[in-house]
């Protein structure tokens, strides 16, 4: 893509099954790269397609790969919906741990945070995204808060704050891990008791 900026978007239909390829692709190659940039024509040659294709279906290079990454992220942490904010927000944990770690997602997303400290547009991207799976946590937090499993005045930033604040430093240093015990210990102080929980809204 343009290394300038962002190109804008031709309107042409995507086909679903050359749009799999190159998201796999990508995040291949973000897992080979080792901190390295990924280029289009790398893309291009990994996917079976024509850097033109690129051209025509993102406005830019950053774009494809948060795309790719955004992919990844969707197949790997569900949005549950049990009933319980408890239940509800130990899953979507345990499933953001657990996803980062594995390969390839892991090795592409230090990949892509390596790119973004040079790249402002890769950087802005990457913002959408972190964005993006906050207010997904925050929708499990909101739900539970209708259903009186939270204060009505509980600080929901301030609660993903510290869920992503574990997250990131945890898997940018690598000093403790992130495993399913630290999810049930981080949902345990970020939520009442269970015998405490405020009782539900009819």
């Amino acid at each position: 893509m343009d290394p300038d900026g962002p190109r804008p978007h031709t309107g042409r239909r995507r086909n679903e099954a050359t749009r799999r390829a190159i998201l796999d692709a990508t995040i291949r190659l973000l897992a080979e790269a080792d901190g390295a940039p990924v280029t289009t024509d790398a893309i291009a040659r990994a996917a079976g397609i024509g850097k033109q294709t690129l051209y025509r279906w993102w406005p830019s290079k950053g774009a494809v790969l948060l795309d790719a990454l955004t992919d990844r992220s969707e197949q790997d942490v569900p949005a549950p919906d049990t009933g319980s904010l408890r239940e509800d927000l130990r899953t979507v944990m345990a499933a953001t741990f657990e996803g980062a770690q594995r390969s390839p997602t892991a090795s592409a997303l230090r990949t892509l945070l390596r790119e973004a400290a040079s790249d402002p547009h890769l950087a802005e991207l990457m913002q959408s995204f972190t964005g993006a799976r906050r207010a997904a946590l925050k929708l499990v937090l909101e739900r539970g808060r209708d259903r009186g499993e939270l204060p009505p005045d509980a600080d929901l930033e301030l609660m993903a704050d510290q869920v992503y604040g574990v997250f990131w430093y945890r898997f940018l240093l690598g000093h403790a891990p992130l495993d399913n015990e630290t999810a049930d210990r981080l949902t345990n102080s970020l939520l009442p008791p269970p015998d405490a929980t405020p009782t539900r809204r009819v």
